[in-house]
């Protein structure tokens, strides 16, 4: 037996798996379909947090339809400028009386100590404040400021937390995908996220993997100051995951994907979608050189490798099995284009994809060892780095 046929069996292998026993992550049916939920009995308090730092060509689509929310409870907005000169405040608050809002008060942030992220600083200067000042929320509505939120979508949240019992319910937003850059990478994004993550395992009580979208959290207040609240994260780079993993241990989450939440932030370049991945891809592998390694190794190996030997093989049997995980890819990948109105031939393109994804890992990798690493909106966020 030939090196091509045992690596091609062996990528063969690996997605017959990724097909069979991963969840079913693939199959990107693990929405916010509100159909079969109830609504409450009585419909709890919730006070949004919403950090910004320099947002000011999005902060007006978003506050406004966080303004425009027909939530039947109770429910104010706390945005938090965390130190912005391009006018994100003044922006936020025009927005908010236009739309006849009340229910907007901005928060200025204090300087950013030292050991924190920018984010999670003003996350929790934020909370702190709605417990100090509006009183004390039962669920904490945790988003970006670059999230767009349709009228329902607080109402949704609320409802399934309520009914399922959830400390946390997290929307995967929908990300912009229109132009050739976009839909070159968005759909893979989500994809690989939820390969990583099946959403499936994460909302099973009796798994342990657990994860979260950080641009749409619904967070249980209690649960969260049982967790040891935002300042046991503080140095996260990837607050949203390290946040779930938290939270699951005090009770039951969700993750599914949506189109009531969606970023208003359009990304221009591939250039733009690599720096956003590279920001956090090092710190996913704990800023291991070894894992980091093993990483791309794996990375070849499924997608870099079915490719190469289904055109370039050194027998039938080889061809054959390189041909085969191509399909499969390909055919795993069908969901999320789906998902996202995309042509299904990207499929075939998943190889090149994947290889792209790869290299904004190793970039990451660099932005560390550099000192740049988590680099956003002007601050070097990586607290640790690679060995």
């Amino acid at each position: 037996m030939t090196v091509g046929t045992v690596l091609g069996l062996v990528a063969l292998s690996v997605w017959l798996y990724l097909l069979s026993a991963r969840g079913g992550f693939w199959l990107a049916r693990d929405r916010d379909d509100p159909e079969g939920i109830p609504d409450p009995v009585h419909w709890p308090s919730v006070v949004a947090v919403v950090p910004a730092r320099n947002e000011a060509d999005v902060i007006a689509r978003s506050v406004g339809s966080l303004v425009k929310q027909d939530y039947p409870g109770s429910f104010r907005i706390v945005l938090v400028d965390d130190g912005s000169d391009d006018g994100t405040a003044a922006v936020a608050e025009h927005a908010a009386a236009v739309d006849g809002g009340k229910r907007l008060e901005i928060l200025h942030g204090a300087a950013l100590p030292a050991g924190w992220t920018g984010k999670l600083w003003a996350m929790q200067q934020g909370i702190q404040h709605a417990n100090e000042s509006i009183a004390s929320p039962d669920y904490l509505l945790l988003t970006d400021a670059d999230i767009g939120h349709s009228p329902d979508n607080l109402r949704v949240l609320v409802a399934r937390a309520e009914r399922e019992g959830r400390v946390l319910v997290s929307l995967m937003a929908q990300l912009s995908c229109t132009n050739w850059a976009e839909r070159f990478l968005v759909p893979a994004f989500v994809f690989f996220f939820q390969m990583l993550y099946p959403f499936a395992w994460v909302a099973r009580k009796d798994h342990r993997l657990a994860a979260a979208a950080g641009g749409c959290m619904l967070v249980r207040r209690e649960a969260l100051e049982r967790a040891g609240g935002i300042p046991s994260l503080r140095a996260e780079i990837i607050d949203d995951c390290a946040l779930a993993r938290r939270l699951k241990a005090e009770g039951p989450i969700w993750l599914g994907l949506t189109r009531r939440a969606r970023s208003l932030r359009p990304y221009g370049s591939v250039g733009e979608i690599g720096r956003m991945v590279s920001r956090s891809a090092y710190a996913q592998l704990g800023y291991s050189l070894l894992l980091l390694a093993g990483t791309v190794a794996g990375m070849v190996l499924t997608y870099l490798v079915p490719p190469a030997l289904a055109l370039f093989g050194d027998g039938g049997l080889a061809r054959a099995a390189g041909l085969a995980a191509w399909g499969l890819m390909a055919l795993a990948f069908q969901p999320m284009l789906r998902f996202y109105r995309v042509s299904p031939l990207w499929g075939a393109a998943l190889p090149i994809i994947g290889m792209t994804y790869t290299l904004f890992t190793v970039l990451s990798a660099f932005q560390v060892w550099r000192g740049r690493g988590g680099m956003w909106k002007g601050r070097a966020q990586a607290m640790v780095r690679g060995t």
